[in-house]
C-alpha cells in the first residue's frame, strides 16, 4: 500500500519519528483503545509522561524542554497517533499546539518557565478555553468576560467542548476585556473555577471533553498572557492545531483502509476472497487515491511551514480536504467489512465516528469552505 510512496520524501529524522510513534501506538494504545472507546475513558495521567519521554508534547516548539522538531516531523507524529485513535492525537494537539503554543508564543518568561518544562514532560496538563456553549464558529462574539479589580482580574463565563478540561492543571482561557480579547492562565483549583465532563458521546469517546465554568474567578494581574491582544492570539494557536489534523486525518483514514485491505484478502464469498471482485477492488483503489492525495497535501503544507510560508488559508485547505477524504475512506471501508465493520473488533467504526467530530472541530467544514471562498473571491461571507 501507499502506491505513491509519499514517505520516500521524508528525511531520516522524520522516518525515525514515524517509526518511533508508530511503535508506541502499536504497543501502548492499539491493544486497549477499543476498550477505552467503549467505556468512554482515556488514561491521560498514564499516557502523558510516556508521550513526554518521547518528546511528543509541544514537539514543534523550541526551548523549555521541547523537542524543537520540524513541521513535517510533527505532522508525521500526528498521523501515527491518529492512526491509533483521534482522541490520542487530540490530546497531544491540545497540549502542544493549543495550550503550550499559547504560552510559548504569547506568555511572559515567568509563565513559560513555570509551565512549559512540566507540560513538555507530561507532568502538567493544559487545556484551551475558547469555544463557548452558544459561540462555536464565531468566537469574536464570546460572552466570557474579564474585568480588572485592583491589581487582579475577575473572570466570569463558560467554555464548552474543552478537551482535557477536567484533568488540566492549567487552562488557557480567552475572555473579553475593555482592552479587547485577552488570554489568561487559570490554574486548577482556583476558587470559582470548575470543570465537568461531557458524557454520552458517540464520538471521540477515548478523549476527555469538558465544560469549564468561571464564576467570579479571581487571578492575579500576571495571569494574563502579555504578548497578544485580540482574536489573532487564539486563532494563531488554532492554525497550529488544524495543521496537526491535516496529517492526523491521513492516519485515521489509513487505519480504515488497511483494515479493509486485510479483510478483503481473507474474507471469502462465492468461493474466493472478496478482494478478487471488481467492485471491491474499485473501492480499495479509490481509497488508495484519496489517501495518496491527502498525504501529498499534508507533506506540501508541512514543507511550506518549514519554509515559513504556510498561510491559514492553506491550512484550511488541508484540513477541509483531508478530513473529508478520510471520512469518505472510513465509510467505504465500513462497507467492505460488512456487518463486521460496525463492531469494535475492527477499528473502522471507531475511526468513522471520531472523524465526524474531527469534521466539525477546529473549524467546521462550512467555516473552512468560507475561508477558501474568501481567498478565491476577496469577499467576506462571514458577516
Amino acid at each position: 500500500m501507499d502506491v505513491l510512496r509519499v514517505d520516500d520524501r521524508l528525511t531520516d529524522e522524520e522516518r525515525l519519528v514515524r517509526d518511533t510513534v508508530r511503535a508506541f501506538a502499536a504497543e501502548a494504545v492499539a491493544p486497549r483503545v477499543a476498550e477505552w472507546f467503549e467505556q468512554g475513558t482515556f488514561p491521560v495521567r498514564e499516557l502523558a509522561p510516556e508521550l513526554g519521554k518521547l518528546g511528543l508534547l509541544g514537539m514543534h516548539l523550541t526551548g523549555y524542554g521541547c523537542a524543537g522538531t520540524g513541521a513535517v516531523a510533527y505532522g508525521v507524529a500526528c498521523r501515527e497517533l491518529e492512526a491509533a485513535d483521534s482522541g490520542l492525537r487530540s490530546f497531544v494537539s491540545v497540549q502542544g499546539s493549543l495550550a503550550m503554543t499559547a504560552i510559548h508564543r504569547y506568555g511572559s518568561e515567568e509563565q513559560k518557565g513555570e509551565w512549559l518544562p512540566r507540560m513538555a514532560a507530561g507532568e502538567a496538563l493544559g487545556c484551551f478555553g475558547l469555544t463557548e456553549p452558544d459561540r462555536g464558529s464565531d468566537p469574536a462574539d464570546m460572552r466570557t468576560r474579564a474585568r480588572r479589580d485592583g491589581s487582579d482580574w475577575v473572570l466570569d463565563g463558560a467554555k464548552m467542548w474543552i478537551t482535557n478540561g477536567s484533568v488540566a492543571d492549567v487552562a488557557v482561557v480567552w475572555a473579553r476585556t475593555d482592552d479587547g480579547i485577552r488570554g489568561f492562565l487559570v490554574p486548577k483549583g482556583t476558587p470559582g473555577f470548575t470543570a465537568g465532563d461531557v458524557h454520552r458521546k458517540m464520538s471521540l469517546r477515548a478523549s476527555i471533553t469538558s465544560e469549564l465554568v468561571l464564576d467570579g474567578v479571581r487571578v492575579p494581574g500576571d495571569a494574563v498572557l502579555p504578548g497578544v491582544k485580540g482574536l489573532k492570539g487564539p486563532l494563531g494557536c488554532l492554525t497550529e492545531a488544524r495543521y496537526g489534523i491535516v496529517w492526523g486525518a491521513v492516519g485515521a483514514g489509513r487505519a480504515c483502509y488497511e483494515a479493509a485491505v486485510d479483510y478483503a484478502r481473507t474474507r471469502e464469498q462465492f468461493g474466493r476472497p472478496i478482494g478478487a471482485f471488481q467492485l471491491t477492488q474499485e473501492k480499495l483503489a479509490w481509497m488508495e487515491v484519496a489517501l495518496g492525495q491527502a498525504g501529498l497535501v499534508a507533506l506540501h503544507i508541512g514543507r511550506l511551514k518549514e519554509e515559513g510560508g504556510a498561510t491559514p488559508q492553506q491550512v484550511s485547505f488541508g484540513k477541509l480536504a483531508n478530513v473529508r477524504a478520510a471520512l469518505d475512506v472510513a465509510r467505504e471501508a465500513r462497507t467492505v467489512l460488512g456487518a463486521n465493520g460496525i463492531t469494535l473488533e475492527y477499528p473502522v467504526i471507531r475511526h468513522m465516528n471520531n472523524l465526524e467530530s474531527v469534521l466539525t472541530y477546529e473549524g467546521t467544514q462550512e467555516i473552512h469552505l468560507l475561508t477558501l471562498g474568501k481567498a478565491v473571491t476577496g469577499l467576506d461571507a462571514f458577516r
